[in-house]
């Protein structure tokens, strides 16, 4: 059973997303405000972390930096704003996705099941010989151990961060569009997705380039999108 800690200080939305996610066999974790979530996570482990950004003591954001200091668990942020430069600032302290409040319990659930299902799939390891394995110089991703590496040396990346790169690796040389590579690795249309693909290359290549403003690998097509460069 996973377990799925919500953090948010209006109790009301928590013990209704508490009902949801229990409806569907989750365990549900309850904290009120970030200092009390990261208090909880030092003793239980979660799987998934729902959080709100506007909070007392320590907000959404901070929150969230300090979890992704040692937490690689799938984190859907809570937002009463739907400007953009807020679902951005999310996304870049390392959030997987968010979800704008009002919003409908279902379509949360859906996403909590999401980023399950790819957290889970990247977590899942086998051991044998003929491991599925795709390598552009030094970087390399075995899809079998979900495993990326630089030069021999692992890179962590989180589940949205490395299926876009297993897309272009699998692709080497083929040019995708943001709104392709949204639709693939989000299985839903994309609308409005150019910041939210952007911020989630930009972490890839942070992580994967000696050089992030000029990448070897991973390659932007101006105008078009963006791919692994062949070699």
């Amino acid at each position: 059973m996973s377990k799925i800690l919500v953090c948010d200080d209006d109790r009301e939305i928590v013990e209704a997303i508490d009902i949801y996610l229990s409806q569907e066999g989750y365990q549900v974790l309850k904290a009120y405000d970030g200092e009390e979530a990261l208090k909880m996570l030092k003793t239980q482990k979660a799987d998934l972390l729902v959080i709100d950004v506007m909070m007392p003591r320590l907000d959404g954001i901070r929150a969230t930096l300090k979890i992704r200091e040692e937490n690689n668990m799938p984190i859907i942020i809570l937002s009463a704003k739907s400007e953009d430069a807020d679902k951005i600032l999310g996304l870049n302290v390392g959030a997987d996705d968010y979800v704008t409040k009002p919003f409908n319990p279902l379509e949360l659930v859906a996403r909590v099941k999401s980023q399950l299902r790819r957290y889970t799939q990247l977590g899942s390891t086998v051991d044998h010989a003929d491991q599925v394995i795709y390598e552009v110089g030094g970087l390399a991703i075995n899809d079998d151990l979900k495993e990326v590496t630089v030069d021999g040396e692992i890179v962590k990346l989180t589940p949205i961060e490395y299926n876009i790169l297993l897309l272009l690796m699998k692709n080497q040389g083929k040019v995708f569009s943001i709104d392709q590579i949204y639709e693939s690795i989000w299985n839903e249309d994309a609308i409005g997705v150019d910041n939210t693909v952007a911020v989630h290359i930009r972490h890839i290549r942070e992580k994967i380039e000696i050089n992030p403003k000029e990448p070897r690998y991973l390659k932007v097509v101006w105008g078009v999108g963006y791919k692994i460069e062949k070699y």
